[in-house]
């Protein structure tokens, strides 16, 4: 089987294109697509808890940490203790934030309104299906387990 015959290669090459995208619009106003994401995942009303900014995004907590503290030092961000677990860490859009954290959301709802407007609703719909199905069976995290026969 050819790479290009692969459902992951397809995804794969897709989201590195959407990711480029993101990233060439974020430049223009000194973000990563990585930062828009992460802003995108705070409340601008009650913040966030930190701990539950990365599970939400797919990523670890060390890369959450590096991508916080860029975003603190460039002044997006501030952080403070949660007053109901003091173990936690809240964080907090600063109006800098917030004002970085639209146009990420504009940029996000422009792609997907071109999108929608360059493909029909019922490919879309089935588009969604399958990636949905695709997320079930990995869910179930048993593709890869064999039976063993004694």
């Amino acid at each position: 089987m050819k790479k290009e015959e692969t459902l992951d290669h397809h995804i794969k090459a897709t989201w590195h294109a959407i990711s480029r995208m993101y990233n060439q619009q974020a430049a223009k106003y000194g973000g990563t697509q990585s930062v828009g994401y992460v802003l995108l995942n705070i409340s601008t009303e009650n913040g966030a808890s930190a701990t539950k900014i990365a599970p939400q995004m797919g990523l670890e907590a060390r890369s959450l940490t590096r991508i916080l503290k860029s975003m603190e030092e460039k002044g997006l961000i501030y952080r403070t203790p949660d007053p109901n677990d003091k173990r936690g860490v809240l964080v907090f859009l600063t109006d800098t934030g917030i004002a970085m954290k639209n146009r990420a959301r504009e940029t996000v709802l422009r792609f997907n309104e071109v999108i929608a407007e360059s493909i029909p609703p019922s490919k879309l719909n089935v588009f969604f299906e399958v990636l949905q199905s695709v997320n079930r069976i990995i869910e179930k995290n048993n593709i890869y387990e064999t039976v063993v026969k004694h």
